[in-house]
């Protein structure tokens, strides 16, 4: 392989890096995953620890919004922020920070897992199916069966079957990611074992192992890439949706669609309570599918620099 370039991972993430928008989003979620991992140092409260004297208190932002002056006959103390709760308290008089800390500690240890899990079966699958003419038919017509299915409702049909906890959400979320990585590594396993240096290595009698696991697994990291990273706003979305459903995490458990399920019953007293984690969804969400698209740009051939 030709290095004068240097690492080609090294050169697509220096030109990932080049893109303001990308880095932003990069850098947000660094500060997001290290602080959901020292979550237990970070948030001032634990995600169970209740007060109901002060529940469905804002965040620090009444101080701007609401009357503070207790001598003031519009001053309402049910409305005023409570030191220390910077987003507010929910209705138990748990700290809406400090939960949605550890709500993010489940949201993305989910996404990643699941994500994880979905992409070894499914790059594997893609592997032989493209590679192994003969099983290429068996593998490809079970995941056209699973592709049948929307995703939510075969995830909601696992969990249905299995129970509700958070390893059968993440497993089922797994099994729905299978398809996409099984057909787009397939798709390029095909394209790629036609490569001369395929033959060429083909023909010094190397293993077919060998060669589907060194030389054509290589070739397909880009694509595995692209759609992992895009793969991972797919899981955390699916995740906080079969919580918002009571098919997730569940309860005192913290989880962002969970927050916000819990959180609509105070709508109109405690719009916070939904907008605070359906913000970090969002932006999480968001973040991970900037960054899939620039690096399918960087990291496709077919495009233009």
């Amino acid at each position: 392989m030709d290095n004068k370039h240097g690492n080609p991972f090294v050169v697509a993430f220096r030109k990932l890096f080049q893109n303001k928008l990308a880095t932003l989003c990069f850098v947000i979620l660094i500060i997001e995953i290290v602080a959901v991992v020292l979550a237990p140092k970070i948030a001032p409260f634990g995600y169970e620890e209740q007060n109901p004297a002060i529940k469905l208190r804002p965040g620090f932002w009444a101080q701007w919004t609401v009357v503070t002056d207790p001598n003031d006959p519009d001053y309402d103390e049910s409305q005023q922020y409570v030191p220390g709760h910077y987003l507010g308290t929910d209705e138990y008089g748990r700290d809406v920070f400090s939960r949605l800390l550890y709500g993010g500690r489940v949201s993305l240890m989910v996404g990643f897992f699941s994500t994880l899990m979905g992409l070894v079966v499914g790059v594997v699958c893609g592997l032989l199916a493209g590679y192994y003419k003969r099983l290429d038919n068996p593998i490809m017509r079970v995941m056209d069966l699973l592709f049948t299915f929307p995703g939510i409702l075969l995830a909601m049909l696992i969990i249905a079957m299995l129970g509700v906890n958070t390893f059968n959400a993440m497993l089922a979320i797994s099994i729905w990611s299978i398809p996409s990585f099984a057909r787009m590594v397939r798709g390029k396993v095909l394209q790629v074992k036609e490569e001369d240096y395929i033959m060429a290595t083909r023909s010094l009698g190397a293993k077919d192992s060998r060669i589907i696991f060194v030389h054509i697994l290589k070739n397909c990291l880009p694509v595995i890439i692209v759609i992992a990273t895009m793969r991972m706003a797919t899981s955390i979305i699916s995740i906080s949706t079969l919580s918002y459903l009571g098919m997730g995490v569940t309860p005192p458990q913290p989880e962002w669609g969970g927050m916000i399920a819990a959180g609509k019953k105070f709508l109109w007293d405690a719009p916070s309570l939904i907008f605070v984690p359906g913000i970090a969804v969002m932006v999480t969400v968001i973040c991970f599918n900037i960054l899939g698209d620039k690096l399918r740009d960087i990291l496709d051939p077919s495009l233009k620099d």
